[in-house]
């Protein structure tokens, strides 16, 4: 597969200058071993899926390591956890040897837990979501960003229902006992209809037959292994009362089309979600921008209850406030910066700039102090 540079490289190779150990999590299939491969190309590796691995290192798991001579990718490392234990004895023995241990992690959440308690201070954690439309200008809203569906689009669909039944058997079964994977499946489907919307766990919960918190339970699987972003609502002193419920985006445009069958542009183009669509890839590309750059997602919304809502509020890194409208339509009007303005004058505690992101930024009227960019600037509101 033809390599294609991720923005967060020069921040891994970067580590590996002082750290013993580097973890690299994200969704499966996102690129992780690939991008690992291609930055250390002398590096062993061995993944732990692979039996025989398994099954020597739970046979012998320090004498494993004891042969090895790093650099060494450790491929799945959520599947056997115990291990981080003996590679901090072995990082502890040599502190000043860095950039030997390379590990990637699909389950972000157990792997933490194993991370905090045995490699504190070890390791420089990094996190690898699908391509943003920065690092490849095939990124679209059908295709969405994971490198097989960009390489290959004729079977995106093929490829988006055996991620979903892999995912459903592998990842979901091992961190949480769900006992019906098809009720699981229709709230994939219903939670995509939901996409954009303020999260009301009840209204998601009744039509599926469960708790709110079972429901709370496979909301927080989604968000830890990469495939959802929660969004909370902004809070700042504005003398007004706000709305405290989140609002939940699909990661990747690709596999929200596709749980909503949206096969092709045109199907796309009539959907009545053609706007939550548009509003959630501009969400995930603050994100992924957000996270390949060496920072912590950070994205907001704003909306109290008499009205006044403003899509995502960003901080920057000029210290500015970003406020964010979402249009699908290529038309703006005056009216489409009303509550970015109002909003803007509410704020005190920082300088705000104004943003309005459409498909297309030509033969658009000029609106005194608010930016327009395309979607493929949207890197532009984190920096």
């Amino acid at each position: 597969m033809l390599f294609i540079h991720r923005d967060v490289s020069k921040y891994i190779l970067k580590a590996t200058r002082s750290f013993p150990s580097i973890i690299l999590t994200g969704p499966r299939r996102s690129g992780k071993t690939f991008l690992l491969k291609k930055l250390f190309p002398k590096a062993k590796y061995f993944l732990l899926e692979d039996p025989n691995v398994v099954s020597l290192l739970r046979s012998d798991p320090r004498g494993f390591l004891d042969d090895l001579t790093g650099p060494v990718i450790i491929d799945e490392i959520q599947n056997f956890p115990e291990l981080l234990n003996y590679i901090r004895a072995l990082i502890d023995a040599k502190p000043s040897k860095n950039g030997q241990w390379l590990m990637t992690g699909s389950q972000e959440a157990p792997l933490m837990k194993g991370v905090s308690e045995s490699m504190a201070g070890r390791a420089a954690i990094f996190q690898l979501y699908p391509f943003s439309s920065h690092e490849n200008s095939k990124v679209s809203f059908l295709k969405g960003g994971f490198p097989e569906v960009i390489k290959k689009p004729s079977i995106k669909d093929i490829w988006f229902r055996s991620y979903i039944q892999t995912y459903l058997e592998r990842d979901v079964r091992s961190i949480i006992a769900v006992k019906d994977l098809v009720t699981f499946r229709k709230f994939l489907s219903i939670l995509a209809s939901r996409c954009g919307q303020m999260l009301n766990k009840t209204d998601i919960a009744a039509p599926l037959g469960i708790s709110v918190a079972t429901l709370s339970q496979w909301l927080g699987v989604l968000e830890s292994t990469g495939q959802i972003i929660i969004v909370p609502p902004f809070y700042e002193n504005f003398g007004k009362r706000l709305v405290k419920s989140p609002k939940v985006y699909f990661l990747d445009s690709g596999l929200l089309c596709h749980l909503l069958e949206i096969h092709n542009d045109k199907m796309l183009l009539e959907s009545s979600f053609k706007g939550a669509i548009f509003e959630g890839f501009v969400a995930a590309e603050i994100v992924k921008n957000q996270i390949n750059n060496g920072k912590r997602k950070e994205i907001y919304y704003f909306r109290d209850e008499q009205g006044l809502e403003v899509d995502f509020l960003v901080p920057r890194a000029d210290s500015c406030l970003a406020l964010c409208e979402v249009k699908s339509s290529k038309t703006i009007w005056p009216q489409d910066v009303v509550s970015m303005k109002k909003l803007s004058k509410g704020i005190k505690s920082r300088p705000v700039k104004c943003f309005i992101v459409t498909p297309c930024t030509t033969q658009l009227p000029h609106l005194h102090s608010v930016d327009i960019l395309s979607f493929d600037q949207v890197r532009t509101l984190t920096e």
